[in-house]
């Protein structure tokens, strides 16, 4: 963990696919969205907490996007792509990369919540720019390029009686 100081300013932007996916593919468990929150805010100032998430028309997925906002998290929604072919896309690489440039004049650190290898550039553009960033995922499924170019590392599998629910 980098060094933490109440006066710290932090983003927390978690790729709720990312999270989802690896979870339910592991551990057949769904993620604890506030113990996440907690652990990355950690006695800093929060600036902002979003949660990219997609709808897919799924039961009780409101209820989940309502619990994130109760959490404390903005939830920023995507609908799922459906092609003729029939193969399904959704993603928010670049919304959560173009999040992640916008704060960073504003923040310290940027906790990005994904194992997703596809911002190992972004953590090291976001870095250079003097912001420290903090990953937050699965170490099973984590870019090891993500690990080596984040600040730190915190795998929830090492504590999945925290992160899980």
């Amino acid at each position: 963990m980098t060094d933490v100081h109440p006066g710290q300013r932090i983003a927390v932007l978690a790729d709720s696919q990312n999270l989802y996916h690896t979870a339910q593919s592991i551990y057949q468990r769904n993620i604890d969205y506030e113990a996440l929150l907690s652990a990355a805010v950690d006695d800093r100032q929060l600036t902002r907490a979003i949660a990219y998430v997609i709808r897919a028309d799924a039961d009780d997925e409101e209820r989940f996007f309502e619990a994130l906002v109760d959490i404390g998290f903005e939830t920023k929604l995507k609908d799922i792509k459906t092609f003729a072919d029939g193969s399904k896309k959704a993603d928010w690489d670049v919304g959560m990369s173009l999040d992640a440039v916008s704060l960073a004049p504003h923040v310290d650190t940027i906790a990005l919540c994904t194992g997703d290898g596809d911002f190992s550039r972004l953590v090291s553009h976001v870095r250079h720019e003097g912001v420290k960033v903090e990953v937050y995922a699965f170490g099973e499924s984590t870019s090891e390029e993500l690990i080596d170019r984040a600040e730190s590392f915190t795998d929830l599998s090492e504590d999945t009686d925290r992160f899980l629910l």
